[in-house]
């Protein structure tokens, strides 16, 4: 009991002040990181070195991270000079320009195509700042890229969370599983899948209402959800466009494919009714005046259309370039064709599904010499990585890099870009460092080998958590997810660290072990919305560090909804429909 109340300090040390009392993450990570050091040090008695190390796997990864907001950051800047910006949203009007149908398109389906492809956080570093370039407050961007992309995670970028998250540690109970169903662990891993896409199907349908709901009713003129009936119908049926073929591809094909068929169908679907002239909402909704908006909605890029030259003028040049000049017009295109403004995102997304589905490449990139830095550190085992070539940072740098001569630019404008870019990550980079290293700490605390307490405090945690409720666990089994995509803002460090965990609870409890599974992808994808490292990796890409807690704060009523309905979900599953599979 004692070492759960210590392994929760750090989390608790975070909620207080980066949520309750609004702190910035700069000052709040370090103070959380430390904490999380001095109880594994103290109470694990991990030694010196091991937390280090653990620290500096966190650093690695946190390079990781800030390569692919690097690469977005540059991406934007790159489309925002050349004129591109203005023609996407011209194009999008040509649909709706409804910014409630834009959060369905861009922040819904393009959000869970992009993470189907990639994964890796990636979706809210593209989506947000193109939702910003079009218009949107930069609060409003992240919110809904984040609410929008969470049901995708489930699979990931081709099944990885459930290949890699479910296959790894329940290789350790193998012989269990073979015996109970006669099933390899990846038969196994697949079959807990299909629920898995059932479950978050289900509870899916409803998200792109919600995160409609979300940015009517929180940036909108007045606090009101009356714009939102318009759209409902619209958004109900996006939901079932995108939820019908997510829980069939799971079925029918396996774990790698689900997100990305289900957001391209999906998406065809309801841009076909639309322009069909079918659930296109009565009136027109947008935000406020723009010097209406509260200062906190907005950071260093100002929203909309225009060129990056407004945004020095705001303060965001004098960052990146300064103070020694100011960032290049855009190129003159006023004749820019749809297809060739979009371009570099559809590069993208061939290099990344390229670098993904073929299986040669995505090997070479992963495990090719020189493609990815390694260290065993200190000899600790503890292993830290950054697999540059992989991550999708590389190939967002490769399409901006493509977008120059696409698009006529100048020297001086690609300049601009990058420098641009470069001045938005620095404040970012010192709170993931410190947020990273605290989670690698607490997932690493028995990595030694002679800790006193049975299980690193994130495992202690979730031990704590079961032990409280019982035969009540199917109602807060999501919650052991959230607790580690939360922690560690990954589903598949989530499932790898706990799917074991959600295994040998059903056993336990004589549940069924793959309906907890599936609870388990419940949690962990929505945690993805308020994982403290994914929000700050958004909130880089739009200029608007520092309001990591007000993101958390307002996206963790997505996060009730997801939860609560997961745990019912969970409970009818192991109690009335599915109470005899193993």
């Amino acid at each position: 009991m004692v070492e759960t109340l210590l392994a929760v300090v750090p989390l608790l040390i975070v909620a207080v002040l980066l949520v309750g009392l609004l702190w910035p993450a700069v000052r709040v990570m370090p103070v959380a990181w430390a904490a999380a050091a001095v109880i594994a040090f103290t109470v694990w008695e991990m030694p010196a070195s091991y937390v280090a190390a653990a620290s500096l796997s966190g650093v690695m990864a946190a390079v990781e991270i800030l390569w692919i907001v690097f690469g977005a950051l540059v991406l934007l800047y790159t489309l925002m000079r050349s004129g591109a910006v203005d023609r996407i949203n011209a194009g999008f009007a040509t649909i709706s320009d409804d910014r409630r149908v834009q959060v369905i398109l861009l922040g819904f389906f393009l959000a869970t195509f992009i993470e189907g492809v990639a994964g890796f956080g990636t979706p809210a570093a593209v989506v947000a700042p193109l939702l910003l370039a079009l218009g949107f407050p930069a609060l409003a961007a992240v919110v809904a890229a984040l609410i929008g992309h969470a049901i995708a995670t489930v699979f990931g970028a081709v099944g990885t969370p459930i290949i890699v998250g479910f296959e790894t540690p329940l290789a350790a109970v193998e012989g269990e599983i073979a015996a109970g169903t006669g099933m390899s662990v990846a038969q196994y891993s697949a079959e807990a899948a299909i629920y898995a896409g059932l479950f978050n199907g289900i509870l899916g349908i409803f998200m792109p209402l919600i995160a409609v709901a979300m940015v009517v009713y929180f940036f909108g003129e007045e606090r009101t959800l009356a714009p939102v009936r318009e759209v409902v119908p619209l958004a109900i049926v996006a939901g079932f466009a995108f939820a019908i073929p997510y829980a069939g591809a799971a079925y029918l094909i396996g774990p790698e494919l689900p997100s990305l068929f289900a957001s391209m169908i999906g998406a065809g679907i309801v841009v076909g009714l639309l322009k069909a002239g079918l659930f296109e909402p009565d009136t027109h909704w947008d935000f406020p005046p723009r010097e209406e908006w509260p200062d906190h909605w907005v950071g260093e890029i100002e929203p909309g259309g225009d060129d990056v030259g407004s945004t020095a003028g705001t303060g965001a040049g004098t960052a990146a370039d300064g103070g020694t000049e100011t960032a290049a017009p855009s190129v003159e295109t006023p004749s820019m064709g749809l297809l060739r403004a979009w371009s570099p995102y559809l590069v993208l997304v061939v290099l990344l599904i390229g670098t993904r589905v073929i299986d040669p490449v995505a090997t070479f990139l992963q495990n090719g010499p020189l493609m990815a830095i390694q260290w065993d550190i200190f000899g600790t085992g503890i292993e830290g990585a950054i697999g540059w070539a992989y991550v999708p940072g590389t190939w967002l740098l490769v399409s901006a890099l493509i977008a120059i001569p696409i698009f006529g630019m100048s020297g001086q404008q690609v300049k601009g870009a990058w420098r641009e870019a470069f001045g938005k990550i620095i404040s970012p980079a010192v709170v993931l460092v410190f947020v990273i290293g605290m989670v690698e700490v607490m997932l690493s605390t028995n990595a030694h080998g002679g800790a006193p307490v049975d299980g690193s405090m994130i495992v202690v945690l979730a031990d704590g958590t079961a032990a409280a409720v019982g035969g009540a666990y199917p109602l807060v089994a999501p919650v052991v997810g959230l607790i580690g995509s939360f922690v560690a803002g990954s589903i598949t460090v989530s499932n790898i660290t706990f799917s074991a965990f959600q295994f040998e609870i059903g056993t336990a409890l004589g549940m069924p072990t793959t309906v907890l599974l599936a609870a388990q992808t419940i949690g962990a994808a929505v945690g993805n919305t308020i994982a403290i490292h994914n929000v700050i990796a958004a909130l880089a890409t739009v200029g608007l560090v520092g309001s990591t807690g007000r993101v958390i704060r307002l996206n963790l009523l997505p996060v009730a909804y997801y939860i609560v309905g997961g745990g019912l979900l969970t409970a009818l599953g192991v109690y009335v429909v599915f109470p005899t599979v193993f």
